[in-house]
């Protein structure tokens, strides 16, 4: 068996600030899945912001199923994750082999995720749950095909941060803990978008197709993104001067705080559902 991985070390407080942490977070990498994941992922996030710049110029809605608001921030969102999971993973007590085929196999998810959202984007239709056409239904289905890979690959992951202690700084391992199990959420209300789009969709509803998803969208934005947040604070909190039982204190207040706003969210969609 291979063996499990260790974690990547990250610059301390001595470097630079950004432009350090990324270089030594790049220099850490030790296999090429890794970077490879890292550099897809930059790339990912530059082309949401990238289309940021195109909606500033060329205008439009912003919301709505058709606006330049889906590929940047489908981008951006697609991006850093696909950052930040590459870099707590390798706080996973998982097998190496394992953990670099699903990361690749995530990272090519997430550029077709992002890819087909993006073409849609520029041909001017919605992406999400548009079967008005055969090449239409052919995009929607990839990129529904697509969200379940993710569910499969992230649901690992999380099964993985369960079924053994995380390595880390303290606060780590509550973070992963946390992060991941908020991430089901995410998964959950994403699921249960998609599903009533395409109720509505082959019931011939398919305007109220686009706007269904609405109400879950704060609930699966706000849990879609704990497993960033959570990991972040506890290793800014292992470059402090703070003893082990205040980082322990902070990350249980910050993780009592996430959880009350995936709660905010839930109640909010369960009204307006």
């Amino acid at each position: 068996m291979s063996s499990p991985t260790t974690a990547t070390p990250l610059p301390g407080p001595t470097g630079p600030a950004l432009t350090g942490a990324v270089r030594d977070l790049w220099r850490a990498a030790r296999r090429p899945s890794e970077r490879l994941c890292y550099a897809t992922g930059a790339a990912l996030t530059l082309s949401g912001l990238a289309h940021l710049l195109v909606f500033a110029v060329d205008g439009g809605p912003w919301d709505g199923p058709v606006s330049w608001r889906k590929p940047v921030t489908f981008g951006v969102s697609f991006g850093l994750t696909l950052i930040v999971l590459t870099w707590v993973t390798s706080y996973l007590r998982i097998g190496a082999r394992a953990r670099n085929v699903l990361l690749v196999v995530f990272a090519a998810d997430c550029v077709l995720e992002v890819g087909g959202i993006a073409l849609q984007a520029w041909r001017r239709v919605p992406s999400h749950l548009n079967m008005e056409s055969g090449f239409n239904t052919a995009v929607s289905m990839s990129l529904a095909v697509g969200g379940g890979i993710l569910v499969v690959l992230l649901s690992l992951f999380a099964v993985a941060s369960f079924r053994r202690r995380p390595s880390g700084p303290t606060g780590m391992p509550l973070a992963l803990w946390a992060g991941f199990a908020i991430l089901l959420v995410a998964l959950a209300s994403g699921a249960a978008m998609i599903a009533r789009g395409v109720i509505l969709t082959k019931t011939g509803h398919q305007e109220a197709a686009y706007h269904s998803t609405a109400p879950l969208k704060p609930l699966h934005g706000v849990s879609l993104h704990a497993v960033l947040v959570l990991p972040a604070l506890a290793w800014l909190m292992s470059r402090t001067a703070w003893s082990e039982r205040t980082r322990n204190g902070v990350m249980r207040g910050a993780v009592a705080c996430y959880a009350a706003a995936v709660a905010g969210a839930g109640i909010w969609a369960t009204i307006t559902y």
